[in-house]
């Protein structure tokens, strides 16, 4: 999964406006407390932290699973 196909699916996910406060601000426990973008700097591959946000927040992302 390309960096791009992430965001996409954020987006479809929790609506554009909220997306990249989601991908700023919320930290996902199956990435050790790190928020999307923190693991995209860290050098998590992308499918790893979507495969994380749909387990966190499985009825946002149930669509894209």
């Amino acid at each position: 999964m390309r960096i791009s196909d992430l965001r996409e699916r954020l987006s479809l996910s929790f609506g554009e406006s909220w997306a990249p406060s989601f991908s700023q601000d919320i930290a996902i426990s199956e990435l050790g407390s790190l928020t999307v973008n923190q693991a995209l700097e860290a050098g998590h591959e992308a499918h790893e932290i979507w495969k994380a946000v749909c387990k966190q927040c499985p009825v946002e992302t149930e669509k894209f699973k």
